[in-house]
């Protein structure tokens, strides 16, 4: 083992993203001056995150993942908790954090879809099932556990999530759709073969986890690629709203039902609780 090895073993830190020396910046062992104008963004963060030059079929797969879900106006919570906080406090990196705090299993977030297809392609290279005999003893597994597909249903499209579609279409076209994606679109075709299921499609995030795993990520690393899709919509709403100068946006009266009434008598509840006049008598603060 040599001294750098050992090294390495004994810091307290490692990290293999870059390095410093001297007045040079080098980015996954390459010059950063050398990047510079040589590969388009796109595979400057392939390169980042997988540690190796993209090829131009990964890199045009890759940007049309990073342009699938630029934005979706107010109907995304990111975006809404993003201007919301930005009314309050007009800082635009405070809008980009709580857009991405928005994140999750509910929202744009690809890992939990990542995770599932990962999982359940083993699953099927281990079964020796043929692919829709394997879909359906899947579906009907997870239906008997009350589990969902993750992935799969969207508030306005039925059938095909337009999206998706796409982004399908450049990963088959460029030859990187993987068996693991086939596998996931064949779970998606036995759920949608259930009553009352066939308007169901993949929507957009369980095509970007299917794809971005075809292209090498993982699901955690899908994930984040996803929010930075994102960032481009959340700055023009956070630039959008510090030109606004409408301070303290607020949910609106009419759109709340407000439960708890206005009736309240306040003394007897205190006395109900157990409450007397002994407490006045503590050192308050």
């Amino acid at each position: 083992m040599d001294s750098g090895s050992t090294a390495a073993q004994d810091a307290y830190w490692t990290s293999a993203v870059s390095t410093l020396t001297g007045d040079k910046v080098y980015v996954r062992g390459y010059d950063l001056e050398d990047l510079v104008g040589q590969i388009p963004f796109t595979a400057a963060i392939f390169l980042m995150v997988r540690g190796r030059v993209p090829t131009p079929r990964e890199t045009r797969v890759l940007d049309a993942v990073l342009s699938g879900v630029l934005d979706y106006a107010l109907e995304k919570p990111g975006t809404v908790a993003a201007r919301y906080a930005v009314s309050a406090n007009p800082s635009m990196a405070i809008g980009m954090a709580a857009a991405c705090m928005s994140v999750g299993a509910h929202t744009l977030a690809t890992e939990d879809t990542g995770r599932f297809i990962v999982a359940t392609h083993r699953e099927y290279l281990d079964s020796g099932l043929a692919l829709d005999e394997f879909a359906d003893a899947k579906v009907a597994r997870l239906r008997a556990a009350k589990q969902r597909v993750p992935g799969l249903g969207h508030p306005v499209f039925k059938k095909v999530d337009p999206r998706g579609a796409l982004l399908k279409g450049v990963a088959v076209e460029e030859g990187l759709w993987s068996e693991a994606a086939e596998v996931y679109e064949a779970v998606h075709r036995a759920f949608t073969r259930l009553p009352g299921k066939s308007d169901i499609p993949i929507n957009d995030v369980g095509v970007m986890a299917a794809v971005l795993l075809s292209l090498g990520f993982t699901p955690e690393e899908g994930t984040g690629l996803a929010v930075l899709s994102t960032l481009p919509g959340v700055i023009a709403h956070v630039s959008e709203e510090l030109a606004a100068l409408k301070p303290i946006r607020i949910v609106s009266r009419d759109s709340v039902a407000y439960t708890a009434g206005t009736t309240g008598e306040f003394s007897a509840a205190r006395e109900a609780a157990g409450w007397d006049e002994r407490w006045r008598e503590l050192p308050q603060g």
